[in-house]
């Protein structure tokens, strides 16, 4: 059996661009790498989730991973929480959570300018562990990444019920999905009841007095004295998102589709899809800087084809800028990762023996500074994968590749069929 290596650039996809020329930044960047692997291979456009959903990357992933979100996903909050390693059970009410800036109300920036250190919202978590209470329940916040983190809600009284509506309104929930919305309001939401049941009620009421609480213990915190001194924004607010009530019990992807698999971890929530999906975590490098640590994944993951028959690594770097409209800073991040990531790993990899994939799990739009419901582009090459007349990797020169219009739920499987002897 050949290899797979199968890359997601988180966000990838985007819009033209009126600030370069009406290209999109993929289409802009200069990556002679991933040009020369187009021209090998065979490119075509995925709508990830399905028509209409702008999907977040939990649920993107999913797909791309030939998991059906709408039937397998237990709600980010629940691969955040297993991901970062916190004490879940069933009936227990898990959330993503970001540290955010509100002024009476009114949400000044849902990220904290993307400028709250590890250690400062690792210290607001403990503040508000340490002093805020819940009427009949118990909770555990963790601060996970700089401005990211998961909650943990029990109940005395019972289960609670994941259909509970975001405090966070840049986010729609839609049964186990959760949707990017292009438009939102900027006042902190409650979190309104899905369904009429006592544990959809109780996780409400339990999720808006939490809210509430939280937002005084972080209001009077040293931390955000300081930063109101610096000039920074303050962290005086949780928002919360994609409520999940259960361990999810899926069959493990080697099982499901044959290949071992090692997975790429970065962020808590992809610990959380390999422990789920079956997926042995992979250790990458986060503190280097940004060339290094593509390079240095790149080395890690010729070296991990060794373990593993197949290899998933999902590189965030591309959605970052894009959700501030910084068409250019996006670009940059892609010519960085074509030039650190795949031009130190093509040397390292046989292309005879291994599948290469290239994708995104969602389009990120600089213009509309969203997640969107676009498609993707889809790359593959080598294990003997047929070429088509495609000459650079982009948006439209995919919508004429040979691969045609797919979902996402349909790469993998493709992508095993071309692994085979």
């Amino acid at each position: 059996m050949k290899q797979l290596v199968y890359v997601c650039l988180d966000g990838l996809g985007d819009d033209p661009n009126p600030g370069l020329g009406g290209r999109t930044p993929l289409e802009a960047a200069d990556t002679p790498m991933l040009d020369r692997l187009a021209a090998d291979g065979s490119q075509g456009l995925v709508t990830t989730v399905g028509p209409g959903i702008a999907p977040e990357s939990d649920i993107g992933v999913f797909a791309i991973l030939g998991y059906d979100p709408r039937l397998d996903h237990p709600g980010r909050g629940v691969l955040e929480a297993l991901g970062s390693g916190m004490d879940f059970s069933d009936g227990d009410l898990a959330l993503r959570i970001n540290f955010a800036t509100q002024d009476d109300g009114e949400i000044v920036d849902r990220r904290v300018g993307r400028d709250l250190p590890t250690e400062a919202s690792e210290a607001l978590a403990r503040e508000v562990n340490e002093r805020v209470t819940l009427p009949g329940a118990t909770f555990a916040l963790r601060a996970t990444v700089e401005h990211r983190g998961a909650l943990v809600i029990r109940s005395s009284e019972g289960p609670l019920s994941a259909a509970v509506g975001n405090t966070d309104p840049a986010y729609r929930k839609e049964g186990p999905l959760g949707v990017a919305l292009e438009t939102f309001g900027h006042r902190v939401a409650r979190a309104e009841p899905l369904d009429d049941s006592d544990q959809a009620q109780r996780a409400a009421a339990l999720v808006d007095r939490f809210t509430e609480e939280s937002a005084r213990v972080l209001e009077a915190s040293e931390v955000n004295a300081r930063r109101r001194a610096e000039g920074r924004l303050p962290a005086n607010l949780i928002l919360s998102r994609d409520a999940g009530d259960h361990v999810p019990h899926l069959t493990p992807i080697k099982e499901r589709f044959g290949p071992s698999w090692g997975c790429f971890v970065e962020m808590p929530v992809e610990r959380g899809i390999a422990m789920v999906l079956g997926m042995a975590a992979v250790d990458a490098p986060t503190d280097l800087p940004q060339r290094e640590q593509y390079a240095g994944w790149a080395a890690l993951a010729a070296e991990a084809l060794g373990g593993y028959d197949a290899l998933y690594i999902h590189i965030k770097g591309p959605d970052v800028p894009a959700h501030d409209g910084l068409a250019r800073d996006k670009l940059e991040v892609i010519q960085d990762i074509d030039a650190a990531f795949f031009g130190e790993l093509l040397p390292r990899i046989d292309l005879v023996r291994v599948v290469l994939a290239v994708t995104a799990d969602h389009a990120t739009s600089c213009v509309r500074k969203a997640h969107t419901a676009d498609p993707v582009p889809l790359l593959v090459v080598g294990g003997g994968a047929p070429a088509d007349a495609t000459q650079a990797f982009g948006e439209r020169a995919a919508a004429s590749g040979r691969l045609g219009a797919l979902t996402g739920v349909e790469i993998l499987p493709a992508l095993v069929d071309l692994m085979r002897p």
